[in-house]
C-alpha cells in the first residue's frame, strides 16, 4: 500500500458517495463514471499503463437503464467459506453472509471479505463474460475498496449499470478475486462496463 493508492480509494469512495447522496441515479451513475474516466487518465495507479493512458478516451458503457437497479432483501443462506487465491495477495478468505435475487437474472451470493477491516462482496459473472465483458466477470460492490451504494432495512443497494471490471482485467499487476459458483448467471445482462472496442484492452 502506498499514499498514491491510499489516494485512488479515497477518490474512489468518494465517487460512491456521490452516487449514493444523489437522488436521480442516473445523475449519480454519470458522476461515478465520469471520475472513474478521470482516475484512469490521469491517477498514478491507474490499472492502464502509460502508452495506453495516452490513447484513452474513457471507458465503454452501455447506456444507463433503469430498470437494472435494484433494492433486494439479503436472504437467509446456509453459511459457507472459501479460499480465494489471488496472484499476488495471497488468498482472501469469503464468508457468506446471504444473498440476493435479481428478478428476471437470478441469484447472487453475498460476501464477506474476511480480513482486517471486512467489508461485503458482490462479484458478478453473467452470460456476456468473455464476450463483452471481461471473462472472469464484474463487480458490483467491494465496500473495501470503497464500491458501496448503500443499504437500508437488511437490503442491498445493486445497480448493474455501475457495475465494472476489476483493476486486474487490465493488468496483471494487479490481484482481484473473480466470480465464485454462486455469482453465476447464465443470463446476460445489458449493463455496466464493457470491453473495449475489438475486444481487446487499450
Amino acid at each position: 500500500m502506498t499514499l498514491s493508492l491510499l489516494d485512488w480509494r479515497r477518490r474512489t469512495a468518494a465517487l460512491y458517495a456521490a452516487a449514493r447522496s444523489s437522488a436521480d441515479p442516473e445523475a449519480g451513475w454519470r458522476t461515478w463514471r465520469d471520475g472513474r474516466d478521470e482516475l484512469f487518465a490521469d491517477h498514478p495507479d491507474s490499472p492502464l499503463d502509460a502508452a495506453a493512458r495516452e490513447s484513452f478516451e474513457g471507458l465503454p458503457f452501455l447506456p444507463y437503464d433503469p430498470a437494472l437497479r435494484f433494492e433486494p432483501a439479503l436472504e437467509a443462506v446456509e453459511p459457507a467459506r472459501l479460499e480465494v487465491p489471488t496472484a499476488a495477495d495471497g488468498t482472501v478468505p469469503l464468508h457468506r453472509i446471504g444473498a440476493v435475487t435479481l428478478p428476471g437474472l437470478g441469484r447472487l451470493d453475498v460476501w464477506w471479505v474476511a480480513l482486517y477491516g471486512g467489508g461485503v462482496f458482490v462479484p458478478l459473472r453473467d452470460e456476456t463474460a468473455g464476450q463483452g465483458t471481461y471473462g472472469g466477470g464484474r463487480y458490483l460492490l467491494d465496500t473495501v475498496k470503497g464500491a458501496d451504494l448503500g443499504s437500508s432495512g437488511g437490503r442491498l443497494v445493486l445497480d448493474l449499470n455501475l457495475a465494472y471490471h476489476p483493476s486486474c482485467a487490465y493488468d496483471p499487476r494487479w490481484s482481484c478475486p473473480l466470480a465464485p459458483e454462486g455469482n453465476r448467471i447464465d443470463a446476460p445482462v445489458a449493463a455496466g462496463e464493457q470491453l473495449p472496442p475489438g475486444g481487446g484492452w487499450y
